[in-house]
């Protein structure tokens, strides 16, 4: 799901009171980078104590202090591409909130490189203003992350300064994220908060999984509406793990509809008519990076999701 980006420099990490653990995990909690890219920096050096590199599973004692050395982003030579319609929810001149199709890639990867990314079409928005000075990078005012087939809000920054606010923001968790899912059987709850650490499947290392070393991980969840074998549920994001809301649904044994990595059978074919992952960003509660005030935006399901849910209503009414 969503994650933080961080920015370039030296981080000092103080590692906190209460039980230890491996250094990575805790400079990961406290940065808000990937875990995996932090492994990443640590074995090209750039995690030091007292002058030493550390090995990604020291285990450092409670008020330690490390040093994080964050290099600049890899320029890429990225592409406009003015063909990939965007649907602009909010702008000002510091923040953008685009709602983003589901089968759209965020930003270019070591597997995805055809210029066809929301990043591209950022690009070709921006019309050479390069956003502040960021869009020569990887990932250009980009602060947190969707799926591929998941739609709906995703947060941009235009400049440096608004990057670093919603960065902050969620590192805080002060940014509240609602997504609506429609999720296999009856869950029995009328609203209900699943807590259960998320780290990357020892059985298949593309899938992530509730493990015992995982990342802390939180998802709350409301039931909206009901159907004869689904639940249309609304979900708040707490912290934003890598697949969160997908692998949480599917450990309290109610995987997402249509989702073809989690689940199996029934959930994976999803309700007839579905053909996509029924996974939406719905609504995002923020403040503004500059002036603090409040800003709220939200994206209605798109017509192929409310399409699903009015045969289901169909259904259980006998039409």
């Amino acid at each position: 799901m969503a994650e933080a980006l961080g920015s370039a420099g030296i981080r000092t990490v103080r590692v906190p009171d209460g039980p230890t653990s491996r250094i990575d995990r805790v400079v990961a909690d406290a940065t808000g980078l990937s875990r995996s890219y932090v492994q990443k920096l640590i074995s090209e050096g750039r995690l030091t104590a007292d002058g030493q590199p550390l090995r990604a599973n020291t285990v450092v004692g409670s008020g330690a202090e490390v040093r994080l050395d964050v290099p600049e982003p890899v320029a890429l030579d990225l592409a406009p591409a003015p063909d990939i319609a965007l649907v602009v929810v909010y702008e000002d001149d510091d923040l953008l909130i685009v709602d983003k199709p589901a089968g759209l890639v965020v930003h270019p990867s070591a597997g995805h490189h055809h210029g066809d990314t929301l990043v591209n079409a950022l690009l070709a928005r921006a019309g050479g203003s390069d956003y502040g000075g960021i869009a020569g990078v990887a990932r250009p005012g980009i602060v947190h992350r969707l799926d591929r087939d998941t739609s709906g809000l995703l947060m941009v920054a235009k400049h440096d300064r608004a990057q670093a606010s919603l960065m902050a923001q969620l590192k805080a968790r002060r940014i509240a994220k609602t997504y609506l899912a429609l999720v296999l059987g009856s869950v029995s709850a009328a609203a209900g908060r699943v807590e259960a650490p998320i780290g990357r499947d020892p059985r298949h290392r593309t899938r992530m999984a509730v493990v015992p070393d995982g990342r802390p991980s939180v998802t709350g969840y409301r039931v909206r509406e009901r159907f004869a074998g689904w639940t249309l549920l609304e979900l708040d994001l707490v912290t934003g793990r890598t697949h969160q809301i997908r692998v949480h649904l599917d450990a309290i044994g109610h995987p997402v509809a249509g989702d073809p990595v989690y689940g199996s059978g029934t959930s994976q074919r999803g309700p007839v008519g579905l053909g996509r992952l029924f996974l939406h960003a719905w609504r995002l509660e923020l403040s503004a990076p500059v002036d603090g005030r409040l800003i709220r935006a939200t994206a209605a399901l798109p017509a192929e999701l409310e399409s699903v849910l009015e045969r289901l209503r169909a259904g259980a009414t006998g039409r």
